[in-house]
């Protein structure tokens, strides 16, 4: 199936748990979901994970593609998209972001992450967002949840990385679309 670039639709990410239809361009949000077919989807990161959630039902597909941080992983940005979606098998990909080997945080992080996803989720210093982000899916609904377990900040040569590069640096993207 062909798509239109003049139908391109992305948000301007901001952090935090917002969900919108797709619609136009630059709205704040870190989620966009669509069931119209071969309207294409886009999300930046640099760190922040890019998850791709879908409804596989064949007759009424959707998808949803979200810039998925510690913020709006809190708040509520995957339930959202399950909600969104719902109801109907669900399955999703976690694309690269900041691993567990590179993702520091303070308690102020910590302690919330620890108390929803258990002692495990971080270790020392470091916050496996990764599978927080898999168990939020799980939660949620998801059925079927892959991943790409690879990190921005120790692959200079593959991605960009907002704290590897001290906030000067580029973007990756997720580009999906209903078929």
């Amino acid at each position: 199936m062909d798509t239109d670039a003049e139908e391109l639709r992305f948000g301007r990410q901001v952090h935090g748990p917002v969900l919108r239809r797709a619609q136009g361009r630059g709205q704040p949000g870190d989620g966009l979901w669509s069931d119209t077919r071969g309207e294409p989807l886009l999300v930046f990161t640099a760190d922040c994970l890019p998850v791709a959630v879908a409804r596989t039902d064949g007759d009424q597909p959707a998808l949803a593609a979200l810039h998925v941080g510690w913020r709006g992983l809190l708040g509520g940005i995957v339930q959202s998209a399950a909600a969104a979606l719902g109801p109907g098998p669900l399955a999703a990909v976690i694309g690269p972001g900041i691993g567990p080997c590179c993702y520091e945080v303070g308690e102020e992080v910590a302690e919330p992450f620890r108390e929803r996803f258990g002692d495990g989720i971080v270790s020392g210093r470091h916050l496996d967002l990764w599978s927080a982000a898999d168990e939020a899916l799980r939660a949620a609904g998801v059925v079927t949840v892959s991943r790409v377990d690879l990190c921005t900040a120790c692959n200079p040569e593959l991605f960009f990385s907002h704290r590897r590069d001290g906030g000067r640096t580029g973007r990756q993207g997720l580009i999906a679309y209903v078929t």
